[in-house]
């Protein structure tokens, strides 16, 4: 029989919920995360926007098919091999954007880019599950935060190594140098992914175990995956889903249009780090603000859409100063160095963009993890959402392809944005403060020692002396909870 006391841990247990998405930020930062850093170029570095853009939409395309299915491969397969397979296809993407620079392989950017679409999806729902469903309701806001600042520091260190190597360049595009930087860190992603434990050798600081539920049959998981399409929660959120990447192909062809190679990396940093201020607001509000846990996530929503509104508006401001095929915008020729004195309000303007990003796929995420606490029902929320994301970036990356004016691309990414925003308070009217009460939930302290063989549990919980708690979901209730244990 195991004995318990052997398996008590602290809060850094290995298998914790913190540790666990902690690993998952770095798998995301050396391959999601340098993708970023190449997107944030502009062009991915090229000076070729129509082929890159015709990629991305291939790219986003097959992400979006594969979508839909992907948390259902990740409840199947486990979320190990699911993101050891979903990360292999960021650094095949990045080599063949060297092999153009190269060799002018057009046709490998493109098949490179349906490839990781498919390879995206993988990663992306098995990413998703861990956030949402294995930290308590009460840290949600933090989890993404946690993650989300992980992953975007490797878009910022990416783009700090591109800028290292192209601080003395004046080349419209990036080095090779670049490429070959960035394919190695990809590389170390597939075997980080493996650290990751599946849901059942997860414990909660509550004592609660992660998984709720028997792995499903195929036959029953594409059964529970067709009931996914009847709540209305979900379709009312289709919207938010579509508007999240739709802004990115509009961005970059701007970032490609306005600046030369190292200014471009430059940008790339700094809408890394304003991806990471945006993550810290949105996961400071939505588990700090002193409301219950649904009035918290709707104030939230209210604040990001003024930020978005206010920010968008001076995106306006400034597009309808210049079209397209302009040569020469607010009297200097392009493209721009850093050293030009008008590059620095559209660059702050970039790095406005990421921050209310990152806040805006922060709230949809928390929408998302307040329906369930269920991991296999959030791997398929977290595919579905990756699939309607990615069928909004398709379509916008198509729409830049055919040279749509950028004042068109910029009104409809922020209408969209507005009317997705509605639908999610909406939506957030109908949370409840905690699942906890009405969902099924399992503790280490109900069952019996032999099935904790090997696996950590919170010190203070003992097999077969649970006593059943509320999980605390506002400030005020935890500071409670923690007064009458003491």
């Amino acid at each position: 029989m195991v004995q318990l006391a052997s398996l008590r841990a602290g809060p850094f247990r290995y298998n914790s919920p913190w540790t666990q998405v902690i690993l998952v930020g770095f798998v995301a930062f050396s391959s999601v995360g340098i993708f970023s850093a190449i997107s944030g170029l502009g062009a991915g570095g090229t000076q070729d926007v129509q082929l890159v853009d015709i990629s991305n939409s291939v790219l986003y395309a097959t992400f979006a098919i594969m979508g839909f299915f992907a948390g259902s491969v990740n409840n199947l397969l486990g979320p190990r091999l699911t993101m050891s397979l979903g990360t292999a296809g960021y650094s095949l993407y990045v080599g063949s954007l060297w092999a153009f620079q190269l060799h002018g392989t057009r046709w490998f950017v493109i098949l490179a880019g349906a490839i990781l679409g498919v390879c995206g999806a993988l990663f992306w729902a098995a990413q998703g599950s861990i956030m949402m469903a294995y930290p308590l309701e009460k840290d949600k806001g933090r989890s993404f935060t946690v993650f989300w600042a992980i992953f975007q520091l490797g878009t910022l260190i990416g783009a700090a190594i591109a800028l290292g190597i192209q601080f003395h360049s004046t080349l419209p595009g990036v080095s090779t140098g670049v490429y070959v930087a960035f394919i190695v860190i990809q590389l170390t992603a597939i075997g980080t992914s493996w650290l990751i434990l599946p849901p059942a050798s997860v414990v909660r600081a509550d004592g609660s175990v992660v998984e709720l539920e028997p792995h499903l049959s195929p036959k029953g998981e594409f059964k529970a995956f067709a009931t996914m399409f009847r709540d209305w929660r979900l379709i009312a959120l289709l919207p938010m889903f579509f508007a999240s990447n739709y802004f990115y192909a509009y961005q970059g062809a701007l970032t490609a249009y306005l600046f030369n190679g190292r200014t471009r990396a430059l940008v790339s940093l700094l809408t890394g780090l304003g991806s990471m201020i945006g993550s810290v607001f949105i996961g400071f509000l939505l588990d700090n603000l002193p409301f219950s846990r649904r009035r918290r996530a709707l104030v939230t929503c209210g604040i990001t859409a003024l930020l978005v509104s206010g920010i968008w508006a001076g995106g306006l401001a400034f597009q309808v100063k210049f079209k397209r095929l302009d040569t020469v915008v607010l009297g200097h020729e392009l493209p721009w160095d850093w050293t030009v004195g008008v590059a620095a309000g559209p660059i702050i303007l970039l790095l406005a963009y990421y921050i209310i990003d990152a806040s805006f796929q922060g709230l949809a995420y928390y929408t998302m993890s307040s329906l369930t606490n269920d991991p296999f029902k959030l791997a398929r929320m977290a595919g579905y959402y990756k699939g309607v994301q990615s069928a909004g970036a398709a379509v916008s990356f198509g729409i830049d392809a055919v040279h749509t004016p950028y004042l068109n691309e910029n009104l409809v990414s922020w209408l969209l944005t507005l009317v997705s925003l509605f639908l999610c308070f909406w939506v957030l009217m109908h949370t409840r403060d905690t699942n906890v009460d009405v969902e099924q939930a399992a503790y280490v302290n109900d069952m019996e020692p032999e099935k904790l063989e090997g696996i950590s549990v919170p010190e203070g919980h003992d097999a077969g002396k649970h006593e059943r708690k509320a999980v605390p979901s506002t400030p005020e209730q935890e500071e409670r909870v923690l007064e009458e244990a003491k």
